[in-house]
């Protein structure tokens, strides 16, 4: 945590990548509260579509005023890719939202980062040593305390939590290449015009039609779900991902404080242990990959800068 306030003591960007952040986990913590509410009469697909849609409505005026150039990019195909792994996202945590407490959904979601550190490990090949792989451990351990198979039944918004953090971690690779070289209305202009003829095609399976209330939610949704998009691509180009990951905690508290006000859930202790003991795990990993990619960096300039 020392090291986190370092940084926001030290540098300017990632003040301001920080400031987007808090904004960012406040928006989707808004959109999980939007899908609560009406996920009992309205399917989570559904949902998705609407939310994608009212989410491209937003970009409108913007699209009317600056024209196509937000949308000019040699990178088309990553777009695609991330809007499809979007689309996959909205959908998983959807469902998962609807099914599980807010506060059990949000504890599981802060695996994402020990997903995408067991990614690099399998696909990339990636060399990570006994300290990490402890860690990754430890954090995967904290998602069984809280889902405790084989003790209690498990939730199926439960595992639709994990595939949410699992799918969220390639996505924010995805992320993350785009905004070295997006924009980030771009980014999240890309994202929603290919999720939204996708969450479609899904929600035809159980399309209704929603009534007015249902259109006031989906509109909240479809606002700070873009909202929340724009200033995670924005904070991601402020600073680096391993000085955001502490922000993300406070999706945890505002998750619990208002599952508990508006629909009466209760955090057990398992909730909040299983989810410390995660979100510890993934801030020493990205802590950790922040100082091995700092000593390689001080390396290629003292190789490319030998001492005469």
């Amino acid at each position: 945590m020392n090291y986190f306030l370092n940084l926001l003591r030290d540098d300017p960007g990632t003040r301001r990548g920080a400031a987007f952040m808090f904004v960012a986990v406040a928006a989707s913590v808004a959109v999980m509260i939007c899908i609560r509410i009406i996920s009992s009469d309205l399917h989570p697909f559904v949902m998705a579509f609407f939310r994608s849609l009212f989410g491209f409505v937003v970009f409108i005026p913007l699209l009317m005023k600056a024209g196509l150039t937000p949308l000019k990019t040699d990178r088309i195909g990553m777009h695609l890719t991330r809007g499809t792994l979007q689309a996959a996202l909205m959908l998983v945590t959807f469902m998962a939202i609807s099914l599980a407490p807010l506060a059990t959904v949000t504890a599981l979601r802060f695996s994402g980062p020990l997903f995408a550190t067991l990614l690099a490990l399998l696909l990339l090949h990636e060399i990570i040593r006994m300290r990490r792989i402890t860690a990754l451990v430890i954090g995967f351990t904290g998602a069984m305390v809280i889902l405790r198979p084989g003790i209690i039944d498990i939730n199926l918004g439960g595992l639709f939590a994990m595939a949410s953090a699992a799918t969220w971690a390639i996505t924010m690779i995805a992320v993350k290449s785009l905004s070295r070289t997006e924009s980030s209305s771009a980014i999240t202009i890309y994202s929603i015009l290919v999720t939204t003829p996708l969450t479609f095609i899904a929600a035809l399976f159980y399309w209704r039609m929603p009534t007015p209330e249902e259109f006031f939610w989906l509109v909240l949704m479809g606002i700070f779900g873009s909202l929340s998009h724009w200033c995670r691509a924005q904070a991601f180009k402020s600073a680096d991902i391993s000085a955001l990951v502490p922000i993300d905690f406070t999706a945890l508290i505002w998750a619990a404080t208002f599952g508990y006000i508006l629909f009466g859930e209760v955090a057990d202790i398992w909730t909040w242990v299983g989810g410390i003991v995660i979100f510890s795990s993934t801030m020493y990993i990205t802590y950790r990959e922040r100082q091995v990619r700092t000593g390689r960096e001080k390396e290629n300039k003292h190789e490319s800068n030998p001492p005469t």
